[in-house]
């Protein structure tokens, strides 16, 4: 069985004398059944990690930014704690899409302020629940950020 890979749908942000449009294109919003905005009191804030079986999710910033991050799970009752981890920084200045397939855990990292992420899901608030999977936020510790 083939697993789907996350990936970034990239936007761009579109400016003139009147002011900026924000847009992804390539987002078509197939199967969202839908939607919800999640912010953080404080940044550097971490919320992770949630997972499900059978539902999907896409995640874009719209203000600030926030790293976001997704791991496939390979036993749901005792996953290990060595799976590689892909991280995405997404910006309200640089807009994308980040698709988080099903079977994926996913949490994020507010970078800055008053940073607001939107969550479009693949499954009803009903079917989620039935398929909610919570892992400690340290399970996958990707959240450091080295100096370069």
């Amino acid at each position: 069985m083939t697993v789907e890979e996350p990936r970034l749908i990239e936007g761009k942000l579109s400016a003139d004398d009147r002011g900026e449009v924000a847009l992804v294109n390539g987002f078509t919003f197939e199967g969202v059944r839908r939607f919800y905005s999640v912010s953080n009191f404080q940044s550097r804030f971490i919320r992770a990690w949630h997972a499900h079986k059978r539902e999907a999710k896409y995640v874009t910033v719209i203000r600030g930014a926030a790293l976001v991050a997704c791991v496939a799970i390979d036993n749901w009752e005792h996953p290990s704690s060595d799976l590689p981890v892909k991280r995405v920084v997404l910006t309200e200045r640089l807009p994308a899409v980040l698709y988080i397939p099903k079977g994926y855990a996913n949490g994020f990292m507010t970078l800055t302020e008053a940073a607001k992420l939107i969550f479009f899901s693949t499954a009803s608030l009903e079917e989620s629940a039935s398929d909610d999977y919570r892992f400690d936020p340290r399970t996958w510790d990707c959240w450091s950020i080295p100096e370069r």
